[in-house]
C-alpha cells in the first residue's frame, strides 16, 4: 500500500552550530537533523515540538517554516512511501543542556547520539538523506 510520509525537522542554531543526529536504525547509520514523522491528530509544529522532547528531552519555541520539500522522494526505508518533509528553525530552548556525542563517534547499536556541526564547515556530504542535503545547501546560503 503506497502512503505519503510526512516528516518534521527541527534546525536548533546556538552558538555558529547546528545540532544534528546520528543514529542506526534497521540496519543503516545515517546523519540528519533532529526530528522525525507526523502523527495522526498533530500540526507539523507540534510533530515538532514532540519530536524534540522525546529525543533530547527540552522543550522548544517552534519558530519560522525554513524549507518543505515540493517534489517527490521515496523513503529510504519503504519504497511504498512518498516522504514531505517540513523544517523549522527553533527558539528559545536551552541550548547547554542538550547532551552531546563527539562528532566523530560511533554508533554501535540502533540508537541516536547528538553532536554540534559548525555551519562554516557544514556541506550536503554531512547529511544522509537527500532532503536534508538540500536543505544544508539552502541553509547555509542562508546565513551567510
Amino acid at each position: 500500500m503506497k502512503k505519503i510520509n510526512v516528516r518534521c525537522y527541527a534546525l536548533i542554531i546556538w552558538n555558529d552550530k547546528i545540532l544534528l543526529s546520528k543514529e542506526q536504525r534497521f540496519g543503516r547509520k545515517f546523519t540528519k537533523f533532529i526530528g522525525g514523522g507526523l502523527e495522526w491528530g498533530e500540526g507539523t509544529k507540534a510533530c515538532l515540538q514532540r519530536e524534540i522532547k522525546e529525543e533530547i528531552g527540552l522543550d522548544a519555541q517552534i519558530g519560522e517554516l525554513f524549507y518543505v520539500n515540493d517534489f517527490f522522494q521515496r523513503s529510504a526505508f519503504s519504497k511504498h512511501d512518498q516522504i514531505i518533509s517540513f523544517y523549522y528553525f527553533v527558539e528559545n530552548m536551552p541550548y547547554e543542556k542538550i547532551i552531546i556525542s563527539q562528532e566523530h563517534q560511533e554508533i554501535t547499536q540502533d540508537g541516536e547520539m547528538f553532536f554540534w556541526k559548525n555551519l562554516k564547515t557544514l556541506s550536503v556530504n554531512d547529511l544522509t538523506f537527500p532532503i536534508d542535503q538540500i536543505v544544508a545547501e539552502k541553509l547555509v546560503k542562508h546565513l551567510t
